[in-house]
C-alpha cells in the first residue's frame, strides 16, 4: 500500500524524482502497513548535511503502545547518498525550488521507501490549466466510450 501526497502534483511541478530510505521505529513501519500516514503537511529539508522530513504524521501503532515515538509528527532523517545529497544542495540553491514528498510506500524487498520529487511552485493559472486539460480528457473518454 503506498501513500500518496496528491496535493503535491496540483501544487508543483515536479522537475526530479528521487528515492529515500527513512529511519522509523518498528511501530511507525506497522502503522504504514496499515496505510495510517499522512504527507499532506509535510515536507523535506537539508540541515547539518542531513535530509530531514518534516510534518509527516504516522499515527501510532495501537498494539505497541509502550513502544510508540511521542511525537507523531516528529522528524525523521532520510537516506541518502553523499553524491545525490551534494547534487541536491546544488539544485536547491537555484530560486524557486523545493523538496516534495511524493510518495510513501515500502519496495519489493519490504524496505520502507520515500519518493521526493524536487519542484517549482505553480501559479494559479499553472493549476487552472491543468484542471482545464483533465477535464478536456475527460469528456474525450466519455465521448469515445459510447
Amino acid at each position: 500500500m503506498a501513500i500518496v501526497n496528491r496535493r503535491a502534483r496540483h501544487e508543483y511541478h515536479i522537475l526530479e524524482n528521487i528515492e529515500t530510505g527513512m529511519i522509523l521505529t518498528g511501530p511507525e513501519v506497522k502503522s504504514i502497513r496499515q496505510g495510517q500516514a499522512n504527507l499532506g503537511e509535510a515536507h523535506c529539508i537539508i540541515r547539518n548535511g542531513r535530509m530531514l522530513l518534516i510534518g509527516c504524521h504516522i499515527s501510532a501503532y495501537k498494539p505497541a503502545a509502550m513502544n510508540n515515538p511521542a511525537d507523531p509528527t516528529r522528524s525523521r532523517q532520510l537516506l541518502l547518498k553523499k553524491r545525490e545529497m551534494e547534487k541536491l544542495v546544488g539544485r536547491l540553491k537555484e530560486s524557486g525550488l523545493t523538496l516534495v514528498p511524493l510518495k510513501l510506500y515500502f519496495n519489493a524487498h519490504g524496505f520502507a521507501k520515500l519518493e521526493i520529487g524536487l519542484a517549482r511552485g505553480k501559479k494559479m493559472h499553472d493549476k487552472r490549466a491543468d484542471l482545464k486539460e483533465r477535464d478536456v480528457k475527460r469528456d474525450l473518454q466519455r465521448q469515445y466510450k459510447m
